[in-house]
């Protein structure tokens, strides 16, 4: 039953917009799959959804791997930078990115398929997220291309 669900969990999140887990509860309540908030929360970990920012100051669950996510590649990095960013600074190597809460997972999946050279990697929480730069000495100058899409 776990693998129907989360299949149609994928299925949902693909075809409407779900802005919160109550939403997707529902939604899967509405297609006859007995779940609690609970049991929604972990399928959305194992899935690794993450909340996308969309309009007037909502964000909306996506797969990482959705087609989608991987088109537009600067531009939805810059659209994202410009809503969510709301600090971010630096030390040695390692950037810090904070956001609001839930849309860490959104720009920093678009941070990495940006595939910027100096950037390594990186790690989300729900408002965070680390990225790692290689060399050291460049951290400033990414550090200054995010501020610049911002102000794009």
């Amino acid at each position: 039953m776990k693998t129907q669900r989360q299949a149609k969990i994928l299925e949902l999140v693909r075809e409407r917009t779900i802005e919160t887990q109550e939403e997707l509860a529902a939604a899967l309540r509405a297609e006859g799959f007995e779940v609690t908030q609970a049991t929604v929360s972990r399928d959305i970990k194992e899935l690794s959804l993450i909340k996308i920012p969309g309009e007037n100051n909502t964000s909306y669950y996506a797969s990482p791997d959705e087609p989608l996510m991987r088109r537009g590649g600067e531009e939805r990095l810059k659209r994202l930078v410009r809503l969510s960013l709301s600090d971010i600074n630096s030390s040695e190597n390692l950037i810090i990115i904070k956001t609001p809460p839930g849309e860490a997972q959104g720009m920093a999946s678009a941070i990495d398929h940006i595939h910027w050279p100096e950037i390594i990697g990186t790690v989300a929480g729900d408002d965070t997220i680390l990225v790692i730069v290689k060399p050291k000495e460049v951290a400033s100058q990414v550090v200054q291309r995010f501020l610049d899409l911002a102000r794009r």
